[in-house]
């Protein structure tokens, strides 16, 4: 099996000043989506979700011009719109959060490396991350392959994945 390895890349500039004037709504409501999917599956710690709880968040793709601002209240994430002031802000390229997905590259790394800039609440940010690294993946992927549709899409991304002996 093959393992792809996601390189470090900056978009071209011109991505960035596109993505910047084009509505930021679709952004956060992506991201909540998924942050709503991987906590009703029991994905994410409940008691450190109780600890964030009531906190604004920021997460801005500089190559790409994208900005995502949500908070979560109640137990759900939510999308926040306007001018709001986040507690914490992740500021890097897409490549760096692709990284970090893939567990390619953690975030002290990113961040010692200035490729991850976070601002804010010190503590608050040290709870996300310490969330953040205790996420199984194996649990994820067990959890999402009860989906309708995954097993499919799993399936067929596995026999792509595969090689043929020599």
């Amino acid at each position: 099996m093959s393992t792809f390895i996601i390189p470090k890349f900056a978009l071209p500039g011109f991505v960035a000043k596109i993505g910047a004037r084009l509505p930021q709504w679709p952004h956060a409501l992506s991201l909540i989506c998924g942050l709503n999917l991987v906590r009703s599956l029991g994905i994410l710690p409940a008691e450190t979700l109780a600890e964030i709880d009531g906190r604004t968040f920021r997460v801005t793709v500089l190559d790409t011009g994208a900005v995502a601002t949500f908070t979560l209240q109640g137990g759900v994430f939510k999308p926040v719109f306007g001018k709001a002031s986040p507690d914490l802000q992740f500021t890097a390229n897409l490549s760096a959060y692709l990284q970090l997905l893939a567990r390619q590259e953690d975030p002290d790394t990113l961040f010692f490396n200035r490729q991850l800039t976070i601002e804010g609440d010190t503590e608050l940010g040290l709870t996300v991350k310490n969330m953040l690294d205790a996420v199984d993946f194996s649990t994820l992927r067990a959890s999402l392959s009860r989906l309708p549709g995954f097993a499919r899409l799993r399936d067929h991304g596995d026999s792509h994945t595969q090689t043929s002996p020599a």
